[in-house]
């Protein structure tokens, strides 16, 4: 068992003292005031009369393993650092600071761990802080909940994703604990193989927007990781307001949390599980760990401690059997002929890889494309289109941190097409006729895809900060060397 000495024992070190014996730890206090000595021992603590500025300390505590440097005097404590590091001592030594240059000063002495009281407090204000301002936002909402009468609507982004889906699951169920039906609601498709095997093995109702009447037949609406569709109807009276994306626009509802300091909707919703300290249900908690595992990348993308200690909670609550078989979905074949589409007519410049996929069924075939170039060796940012009822739909991935691919194709796109997303992932809607002028017929369908693809591949190359077309052929595209 490890055997301990306390240096210096103010408020600090006697609190320290204290935890470490009731723990049952062999702990050795030296502190240079008598009274203070007497006091300790009467408290049948092993204390020592001994000052820890003069070189003597580093023999007294030589035979202990951890040394904890808690004097307020920082001289005394670099002085101690010093005698015991001189002396050859090998222990591990905590020592405290006054000031960001003492911590310096300190760790270029020797010291292992610097602890700052000043950092300390404000670290544990903040956390304090935070805490009760979920407590705050979880007294909000409920107050939302208590005045819903009726149903309420359940509001995700554009073709969702697992984040939004798996916030508006969450957000259902704290619903049901004040008995509110809650119907989740969606436009657009479900379309990547992972999404729908999501929806599928979970047994996720989602009901198409199409579908759901008049939202003022609803007792409230909720919109939950929603920005990602670049907007809401200016026509909805939003009541919650959910999501880790500003908004753009200036939503007024009853309810608002909006924490870009997270990286998924799914954790948000976590803490507010946690914080009406409910249990999440095997479908909630599986559905709200996939989505923080989606949306991070697997913890290797904009991960944040909040997103770690939700998908922590989540743990032992989810079915992961599941989860194994959500992740690895078979590959459609409507897929796998975008995928080979873009791989023969890709055109890459530097690092960025620019593809056209033709005309495509599944347009969510175009994000797994992106996806997996993204993997090609010397590729740092993908982008790949296609055609499909009348737009141009376009998906782009990157992992160059000098990069906001989202940023990008507003930039590119401003003006003539719908374009969403963050760092690391975007999305584009154009309506065809804005790059060729022409109706689609299938007469013309190679002059479309003509028209489009050179349009689109010089505004997608302009914006990243390069030019298209220097490269060699390479199948139905060019290709410029890479240096790989």
């Amino acid at each position: 068992m490890s055997t301990y000495a306390i240096l210096g024992c103010g408020s600090v070190g006697h609190i320290v003292a204290e935890e470490l014996a009731d723990e049952g730890k062999d702990v050795l206090i030296l502190d240079k005031d008598d009274s203070r000595v007497e006091a300790l021992r009467d408290q049948d603590l092993n204390a020592q009369q001994q000052d820890i500025s003069e070189d003597e300390v580093a023999e007294a505590v030589s035979d202990r393993d951890v040394i904890l440097i808690l004097a307020s005097d920082v001289d005394a404590n670099k002085a101690a650092v010093s005698a015991i590091r001189d002396r050859g001592g090998d222990q591990f030594i905590v020592v405290r600071a006054s000031d960001p240059v003492s911590e310096d000063e300190l760790k270029s002495l020797g010291a292992d761990i610097v602890i700052n009281p000043s950092t300390v407090i404000a670290d544990s204000a903040l956390r304090t802080l935070e805490s009760g301002e979920l407590e705050y936002k979880a007294r909000q909402l409920a107050d939302v909940l208590r005045e819903t009468d009726e149903n309420l609507a359940i509001l995700t982004h554009d073709n969702p994703d697992p984040d939004s889906i798996a916030s508006a699951v969450a957000l259902q169920m704290i619903a049901d604990e004040y008995d509110i039906d809650a119907d989740i609601l969606y436009r657009g498709d479900i379309g990547h193989q992972e999404n729908r095997a999501f929806v599928n093995l979970l047994g996720i109702e989602l009901i198409p927007r199409s579908e759901a009447g008049d939202l003022s037949e609803y007792g409230a609406v909720a919109l939950v990781d929603h920005m990602k569709s670049g907007g809401f109807d200016a026509d909805v009276d939003v009541d919650i307001f959910i999501d880790h994306f500003e908004p753009d626009e200036g939503i007024d509802a009853a309810f608002m949390d909006v924490r870009p300091n997270v990286s998924s909707t799914s954790t948000i919703l976590t803490k507010y599980i946690q914080e009406f300290d409910l249990s999440p249900t095997e479908t909630v908690a599986t559905a709200l760990l996939y989505g923080i595992r989606a949306e991070t990348l697997d913890f290797k993308r904009d991960t944040t401690p909040a997103d770690l200690t939700a998908a922590a909670y989540l743990y032992p609550f989810a079915n992961h059997d599941t989860l194994e078989q959500v992740e690895s979905p078979s590959m459609s074949p409507e897929t796998l002929d975008v995928l080979a589409e873009a791989i023969q007519n890709r055109e890459v410049q530097g690092s960025h890889l620019v593809s056209n996929a033709g005309f495509i069924r599944d347009r969510d075939a175009l994000t797994q494309a992106a996806s997996h170039l993204l993997n090609l060796e010397g590729i740092t940012t993908t982008a790949v289109f296609g055609i499909a009822d009348d737009k141009i739909y376009l998906a782009a991935r990157s992992k160059d941190i000098r990069m906001n691919i989202g940023k990008v194709l507003q930039d590119a796109f401003q003006g003539i097409g719908e374009a969403g997303g963050h760092s690391t992932q975007g999305s584009v809607e154009i309506p065809l006729g804005i790059f060729t002028g022409i109706e689609t017929s299938e007469g013309n369908r190679d002059t479309l895809l003509s028209l489009t693809e050179e349009a689109v591949r010089r505004k997608l190359f302009q914006a990243m900060g390069v030019e298209s077309g220097s490269g060699t052929s390479t199948g139905g595209a060019s290709e410029t060397s890479n240096g790989n």
